[in-house]
């Protein structure tokens, strides 16, 4: 289930159209304990003085999953084609949508070892979420400091708690 906050005008970053040099800011982070096991995601999109936080759980996943679905959420909540810089402290996301994806989707979803490729759907998924945006994706250290790196780690372990 996923969660949604606005800024206290009630405007979201999702609902504002960015101008020309501004991009809507959006950081990611996903977690499991145990991985695989109980799992949690959460985004926080900025744009100007809006901001929006997401977030979601799923009783047994695994952390590239969550880290997945947290790019996915953030991506599907903006309503019209944006500039978008998304931070994220994965680099297998990071990796696989800006090296990987493209030798995947040529070989028709098959891995350089010719094995379908893992976590398939939500690659995919995340590649439709990003085609209408122009998305520079920013690896960020996780656990060293970041502060909306920080925030997206708790905002995702709240939500992997919530399962209970």
């Amino acid at each position: 289930m996923a969660s949604d906050k606005t800024s206290p005008d009630g405007t979201s970053a999702a609902e504002t159209s960015p101008g020309e040099t501004q991009a809507v800011e959006i950081w990611t982070d996903g977690g499991c304990k145990p991985n695989p096991g109980p799992g949690g995601w959460a985004a926080i999109l900025r744009f100007g003085g809006a901001e929006r936080e997401l977030s979601g759980s799923d009783a047994e996943t695994t952390n590239n999953r969550m880290e997945l679905m947290a790019a996915i959420s953030a991506l599907e909540a903006l309503k019209r084609p944006c500039r978008v810089v998304l931070h994220t402290d994965s680099e297998y996301v990071r990796n696989g949508i800006s090296r990987w994806i493209n030798g995947w989707v040529r070989n028709n979803w098959r891995n350089s070892a010719k094995e379908p490729v893992a976590n398939m759907a939500l690659w995919q998924r995340l590649l439709a979420a990003a085609k209408p945006h122009q998305v520079e994706w920013r690896w960020v250290r996780g656990h060293a400091g970041d502060p909306m790196n920080e925030r997206a780690d708790r905002l995702a372990t709240e939500a992997r708690l919530r399962l209970g």
